[in-house]
């Protein structure tokens, strides 16, 4: 009787409504905007821009994204985040919407670009992590972040081939105005996370915003991983924006290059979930390095493979073992470190750098292209990016901070 008690407690009920409510959030907004290359040539097609100006827009979106989500981070950290999502949801729909209605440049960078990266910003899978990080305590918390994280892919798992099949049968207009209604489910699920804002497992802490700030800053492990973040989104907006587009260069259909999107999102569940249970036992540095240095074979051996379609899907899978794999390391140091009460604001400008990177990944992707006719200098940088990555993890100590140590010892 007492097992069934335990079993379906209070507590453990609210906690799996909780992590539920995050994941689906995760895998509705992730979904969304993973599937954006997909429209990349139907929508340039039509209404005779060059791929520069599509991908413009995308770097803008992603580079919004990215200077958003601190501040959003910074308002759920003091107000909780159910309100913050709920608004970034009900701009992202707009701006996606926006996208199918834009018929120039500048509209597109101000819908798809503006809107788009704001909304995402403030329903970011990065406010959903830190709502999960605040429910589930240290034993267990980097797993609970690698299945948050899966959750995200496995958006992009569903959204790539049905977006693709709603672009082939309906045309990318009404698909993308599909997507915006979408988009706003997301709405009522925010309401389903937590309100405020301490931490299972944690003491208070009396630390304010502007202290916590700087204590990072002062901190040599917190801007290499940021630094090493970047790469992460360099590689991450070039392959999700681009791919499907090289893939039909390369002569194959455009469903090719959407199963290859859908490959990447299912095998990183695998790589997300095997991430998260490999930060729980060892050195989550150890597992970033390894992550980026894998990315850089896997991009090396795509260069010297065969083009064709097999390479292309062999490629996407490896590729997504990779993925969002680094995400629950990541977050997971920066709440070792520095513990749960600002992690939404700190690791939002470790984000910050992950668009930074995104922005080059996607705009230079473009340029290049448009200059060269080639995606090859893309995959190149690609593969120094990674060996970088990999080097600069190595020096990190993700041991807690002296506060944390204290207050746990006397808690």
């Amino acid at each position: 009787m007492s097992q069934a008690t335990t079993s379906f407690s209070p507590r453990r009920l609210t906690v799996v409504a909780v992590i539920a409510a995050a994941c689906l959030i995760s895998l509705i907004g992730f979904g969304i905007r993973s599937s954006f290359g997909l429209y990349l040539e139907p929508i340039t097609t039509e209404r005779g821009w060059s791929r520069e100006t599509f991908a413009l827009a995308l770097a803008i979106q992603n580079l919004l994204w990215g200077m958003g989500v601190p501040v959003a981070g910074a308002i759920a950290d003091r107000f909780g985040t159910a309100k913050v999502i709920a608004l970034g949801a009900a701009v992202y729909a707009a701006g996606v919407a926006g996208m199918a209605l834009s018929d120039t440049a500048l509209t597109l960078y101000l819908t798809g670009g503006l809107f788009v990266g704001l909304g995402v910003a403030f329903a970011s899978f990065s406010l959903v992590l830190a709502a999960i990080a605040r429910v589930i305590g240290p034993e267990r918390r980097s797993l609970a972040l690698g299945l948050g994280t899966a959750a995200g892919s496995m958006g992009q798992v569903l959204f790539s081939p049905i977006n693709q099949t709603l672009i082939a049968t309906y045309g990318w207009f009404d698909s993308l105005l599909v997507m915006s209604v979408v988009a706003l489910v997301l709405v009522p699920l925010a309401f389903s996370l937590p309100r405020g804002t301490a931490a299972k497992g944690e003491p208070a802490s009396n630390q304010g915003l502007t202290e916590a700030l700087g204590e990072a800053m002062r901190q040599r492990s917190y801007l290499l991983l940021t630094a090493g973040f970047f790469v992460c989104g360099f590689h991450v907006a070039f392959i999700t924006a681009h791919f499907p587009t090289y893939v039909t260069d390369l002569g194959l259909s455009a469903r090719a290059g959407a199963y290859a999107l859908s490959l990447v999102g299912l095998f990183n569940i695998i790589g997300s979930l095997l991430s998260g249970a490999f930060g729980q036992r060892y050195p989550k540095k150890l597992g970033l390095s390894a992550i980026y240095s894998g990315r850089a074979l896997i991009i090396l051996g795509l260069l010297l493979a065969p083009a064709n379609e097999l390479t292309v899907y062999l490629f996407a899978a490896a590729m997504g073992l990779l993925w969002l794999s680094t995400v629950p390391l990541t977050t997971g140091i920066v709440a070792q470190i520095f513990g749960i009460r600002f992690m939404a604001t700190l690791f939002g400008i470790v984000f910050l750098s992950h668009q930074v990177g995104s922005f080059l990944g996607v705009w230079l992707g473009g340029l290049l292209y448009d200059q060269t006719g080639s995606y090859d200098a893309m995959w190149w940088a690609g593969v120094g990016f990674g060996i970088f990555a990999a080097i600069v993890h190595l020096p990190i100590n993700d041991t807690p901070l002296a506060r944390l140590r204290t207050a746990q010892a006397a808690g």
